[in-house]
C-alpha cells in the first residue's frame, strides 16, 4: 500500500514551495512575514523562552520608572548554528510591533497567528497584553549595517538605525542631529521646502552630499531660522568638531523621541549576530554594555535591547584569549534575561513545516512501517558510534519523518556544526546562514519524483552546503567526478566521507558507510557493501581517502589540516600566564629568587608574580617582584599612577611594566600571539604524535616541533628586550635602571630595600653567625664585669 505514491504527493504543503530556510533581518515583505508567522512552530523549548522574555518585558510595563527594572532591559539570545535564534528574534519583532500582515486578500495582526499555537492560556494572555503597548521595533543584522572603518562602529550603528526609523539621515549622525533639531523647532519641513526652492532638488536625496552643497544648506538654514549664513559656517566646515556622539547623547535622543510619543511609548532594538560582530574587541563589548545600561536608566525601562550570539563563544571569538572571553561573560552579565536556544527540537520544526503528511499519506506510511519495521531496524544500524542514533520509534514516528531516517536529524546537525568549527566552509555557513530546514528541503526535493519505499541517503545533504565549501575542498570533490579512473558511485562515497570527516560521533567504517548509503527500505546491504569496498579501494588508490585500521577518512591538505588543528587547540586555566612566568623568571632572569643586598651582605628572598598570578613557591620574605605584561586582561589600565600605587602595597614591591609590543593601531601583541602559538603547537604535537600518523604527517609535525624550538628561543630574546625597555617602579617611585635581565631586578630590589628598611645603614658590620658572636662577646675576659648578672644578684 502506498507503493505507487510519489514522495511529492505525501505532504500537506508542496515540498518545493519557497521557504525562507535562511532568516534575514532585512527581509520583511508581507509574503515573507506571513509565511514566517504562519509556519512558526512553538516547540517546548520556545514556549519556555517566550515565557522568559514576556515575563521580564511585562514587568517594565507594569512598573514603569522602577529603577531596578530599568537596569534589566537587555536580553541575550544565544544558540548554536541552526538553533533558530535569528528566527526567534524576528518573530519577536513582529509580535512586539503587532502590525497588520496581508496575504491573498486576508489580513491579520501578528499576534493572531499565535491563536491555537500556544496552549498556555496565561502565556497567550501575557503576549497579547505586551503587544498592546505602543512600541517601535528596530530589527537589524549589525554586520550588514556597520562601517568597520569607524572606531565606534557599534554606537554609530545603533544611532543610524534609530535615525533611519525617525526619517533622519541613516548614514551621517551629525546630519541627523541637524534634522532632529530642526524637527524640534517645527522647522524641518520648512527647511526641506527651502532647500528644494534653492536647489530644485529633494533634501533627502541630496543630504549624503552635504559637503558639496554647503552653500545651499547655509542659505536654507539662514532663511528658516532667521539667522545669518555666517552662523552656520563652523558647523558646515567641520561638523564632527561640534557634534558629539556618545552613549549618553544617544540614549537622550531616544528618550526625547519616546517622550514625544507619550509616557507609555516604548522602543525595542533587536540586533542579530552581535557576538560575531564584537569578536575580540573588548572596547566594543564594553560599549554595548554602556549603550544598554544608558538606554535602560535614561529611558526609564522603556527602551530594550535584544541581541543574538553563538552559544559557543570560544568558537565565535576564534583566537581571543581566555581573559577576554571573561570580558564577554561580563557583558553578558549586563543582560539580565538570558534565552539559550538549542537544536534539540529542530526535528519538531522540520516535521511541522516541511514533512506534515496528508491523511491518506499517513495511512499509507503506517501500513508500510507495519510491513517493514524489522527490515528498517536492521537497515539503519550503526557500529562504533559515540552517541545513540535514534531508530524509528513506531509507525506514527515513521509517518512523521519519512522519507528521512531519525538519525539524520541528529547527524546532519553534527555535520554542519563540525564543518563550521574546523573552517571547511566559507563565510556564509560559518555565520549560520544555512539552516537545517533548508538542508532537509533540498534533500527532499531531490527525491520528490521517487516512489514511496525510498529513503534519503546522507550524500543527498551535500548539495545544501556545496556552494559554501572552501574552494580546496570543493575542488577535490569536483575533480574526483572528472577522474576517469573513478566511477560515479565513488564521488558519492567521497561526498559522504567529507560530510562525516569532522564528526567525532561516527566512524567511517564500511558498515557505517553502508548504512549511510541505504536509499531503499528493501536495499541489499551486502550488494552495497561489495560496491562500497571496491569504491574505497579506488579512492584510496587515487589518494583521495586514507585508511587507518577499519576506518576511512576524506583526505585533505595535511599541512593546512595541521595548521587549523593547532589554531583550534584550547588553552585552559591560565596556561599562557604560567608559561610566560616560567620564561620570564626561570628563562630570562635565570631562576633568580634571592637578592643579595651588598651593603649588608644579607640575602632577601622575594616572591614572584606575573600579571598578578604567583609564580613558583612562595618565599620566606616579604618582598615581591610583579611583572605586568601585554597579556594582562587590564594591561591598558596599568598607567603610571597605578604602578606607583601598587609599588607601595604590602610594605613595598617592585613593579615592572613591559612595553606594549602590539603593531601600531592594533591589539596584535607579538608576545601574546607567539606565546599562544608556542603553547598550542606543543599541545597539539603532544596529543597528536601517535602511531596512527602517516609518514607525511609525522614529517610535518617534526618540522613544526623544530619551528617551535626556534620560536621559544626568539620569545626569550624578545622578553629580554621588553624587560630592557620596561618601566620600573619601587617603593612609590619610578626607578631608572641600566641594562636588562636580572640586572634590572637587582637594581630595583636594591632601591626597594634601601627605601623600605631605612635603618639598615646603621649596621656597619653584620656577622655571618650572630649567635656565635654574642657568645664570644659574653665570654671575653675584658667584659667580665659587664656581664649580665645571671646569679640573681642586684
Amino acid at each position: 500500500m502506498g507503493g505507487n505514491m510519489l514522495i511529492r504527493e505525501l505532504f500537506e504543503k508542496k515540498i518545493d514551495r519557497p521557504i525562507n530556510g535562511v532568516i534575514k533581518a532585512d527581509q520583511t515583505d508581507d509574503a515573507s512575514k506571513w509565511q514566517e508567522l504562519d509556519e512558526y512552530v512553538i516547540t517546548r523549548e520556545l514556549d519556555k523562552h517566550l515565557h522568559g522574555f514576556f515575563n521580564s518585558y511585562l514587568k517594565s510595563i507594569d512598573a514603569p520608572g522602577d529603577p531596578e527594572l530599568a537596569g534589566k532591559v537587555g536580553v541575550w539570545v544565544s544558540g548554536f548554528f541552526g538553533s533558530g535564534k535569528s528566527h526567534f528574534i524576528k518573530v519577536l519583532s513582529y509580535l512586539l510591533e503587532n502590525k497588520m500582515v496581508s496575504m491573498g486578500g486576508e489580513s491579520r495582526r501578528a499576534v493572531e497567528f499565535f491563536d491555537g499555537k500556544i496552549q498556555d492560556a496565561m502565556l497567550a494572555a501575557d503576549i497579547k497584553r505586551a503587544v498592546n503597548a505602543d512600541t517601535d521595533v528596530i530589527l537589524f543584522n549589525i554586520d550588514s549595517k556597520a562601517d568597520t572603518s569607524k572606531d565606534d562602529s557599534i554606537l554609530t550603528v545603533f544611532t543610524n538605525v534609530f535615525n533611519e526609523r525617525l526619517g533622519y539621515s541613516p548614514d551621517h549622525p551629525h546630519i541627523a542631529d541637524l534634522e532632529r533639531r530642526l524637527d524640534a523647532k517645527g522647522k524641518f519641513g520648512e527647511f526641506k521646502a527651502a532647500y528644494r526652492e534653492i536647489t530644485d532638488c529633494d533634501w533627502v536625496s541630496e543630504r549624503d552630499a552635504f559637503h558639496l552643497n554647503s552653500d545651499s544648506i547655509k542659505t536654507a538654514l539662514a532663511r528658516v531660522l532667521g539667522q545669518s549664513e555666517d552662523a552656520f559656517e563652523k558647523w558646515l566646515d567641520n561638523p564632527e568638531a561640534v557634534f558629539n556622539l556618545s552613549p549618553d547623547n544617544f540614549a537622550g535622543w531616544v528618550k526625547q523621541y519616546l517622550d514625544s510619543k507619550g509616557p507609555k511609548h516604548r522602543i525595542v532594538f533587536l540586533v542579530d549576530e552581535i557576538g560575531q560582530f564584537i569578536g575580540q574587541d573588548t572596547h566594543m563589548m564594553l560599549r554595548l554594555q554602556t549603550i544598554t545600561e544608558n538606554l535602560g536608566t535614561i529611558c526609564g525601562g522603556r527602551a530594550w535591547v535584544v541581541v543574538t550570539s553563538q552559544e559557543d563563544i570560544d568558537a565565535v571569538l576564534g583566537e581571543m584569549r581566555s581573559a577576554k572571553s571573561n570580558d564577554f561573560s561580563k557583558i553578558q552579565g549586563r543582560f539580565k534575561t538570558r534565552l539559550s536556544l538549542s537544536s534539540a527540537d529542530v526535528h519538531e520544526v522540520i516535521q511541522a513545516r516541511l514533512l506534515e503528511k496528508t491523511p491518506a499519506a499517513r495511512d499509507a506510511l503506517v501500513s508500510v512501517y507495519k510491513d517493514k519495521a524489522d527490515i528498517l531496524k536492521n537497515q539503519l544500524s550503526f557500529t562504533n558510534v559515540g552517541m545513540t542514533f535514534k531508530p524509528f520509534a513506531n509507525d506514527d514516528h515513521f509517518a512523521k519523518v519519512y522519507p528521512f531516517a531519525p538519525y539524520q536529524f541528529q547527524l546532519v546537525q553534527k555535520i554542519f556544526e563540525a564543518i563550521r568549527r574546523v573552517g571547511a566552509t566559507g563565510l556564509h555557513l560559518a555565520r549560520g546562514e544555512r539552516s537545517m530546514l533548508d538542508a532537509f528541503q533540498t534533500a527532499a526535493k531531490d527525491m520528490a519524483s521517487e516512489k514511496v519505499g525510498v529513503l534519503v541517503p546522507l550524500h543527498r545533504f551535500y548539495p545544501s552546503i556545496e556552494s559554501f565549501l572552501d574552494t580546496a575542498v570543493k575542488a577535490t570533490i569536483d575533480q574526483a567526478g572528472d577522474n576517469a579512473s573513478l566511477e560515479p558511485f565513488d564521488n558519492l562515497v567521497l561526498r559522504t566521507l567529507f560530510l562525516i570527516r569532522y564528526v567525532e560521533e561516527i566512524k567511517g567504517t564500511v558498515e557505517n558507510l553502508v548504512t549511510l548509503f541505504i536509499d531503499q527500505i528493501d536495499a541489499d546491504r551486502l550488494a552495497i557493501k561489495i560496491q562500497m569496498e571496491a569504491s574505497l579501494q579506488r579512492l584510496e588508490g587515487q589518494t583521495l581517502v586514507r585508511r587507518n585500521g577499519d576506518e576511512f577518512f576524506f583526505l585533505t591538505d595535511e599541512e593546512k589540516e595541521i595548521g587549523k588543528g593547532i589554531k583550534n587547540v584550547d588553552l585552559h586555566g591560565g596556561e599562557d600566564v604560567k608559561a610566560l612566568g616560567e620564561m620570564i623568571f626561570d628563562g630570562v632572569l635565570g631562576g633568580y629568587r634571592k637578592h643579595r643586598f651588598e651593603d649588608t651582605k644579607k640575602d632577601f628572598p622575594f616572591n614572584r608574580f606575573c600579571d598578578q598570578h604567583p609564580y613558583g613557591a612562595r618565599g620566606d620574605g616579604d618582598l615581591a617582584v610583579l611583572v605586568i605584561t601585554p597579556l594582562s586582561e587590564d594591561y591598558p589600565d596599568w598607567n603610571e599612577a597605578r604602578c606607583l600605587m601598587k609599588s607601595t602595597e604590602d610594605g613595598g614591591q617592585v613593579v615592572i611594566k613591559l612595553p606594549d609590543d602590539s603593531r601600531p593601531g592594533t591589539s596584535d601583541s607579538l608576545l601574546n600571539r607567539e606565546l599562544r602559538t608556542l603553547l598550542k603547537t606543543e599541545k597539539f604535537i603532544a596529543r597528536t604524535n601517535d602511531g596512527t600518523l602517516t609518514p607525511g604527517m609525522k614529517n610535518i609535525l617534526r618540522n613544526r616541533a623544530d619551528e617551535n624550538n626556534k620560536r621559544r628561543d626568539n620569545l626569550t630574546v624578545h622578553i629580554g628586550d621588553l624587560i630592557r625597555g620596561a618601566d620600573v617602579f619601587a617603593a612609590g617611585n619610578r626607578v631608572t635602571v641600566k641594562g636588562g635581565g636580572d640586572g634590572a631586578i637587582r637594581q630595583s630590589l636594591d632601591y626597594l630595600i634601601k627605601n623600605t628598611f631605612t635603618k639598615l645603614g646603621y649596621l656597619k658590620h653584620i656577622s655571618q653567625d650572630p649567635l656565635a658572636e654574642i657568645k664570644a662577646v659574653l665570654n671575653a675576659p675584658d667584659t667580665a664585669d659587664q656581664r649580665l648578672k645571671l646569679d640573681g644578684e642586684d
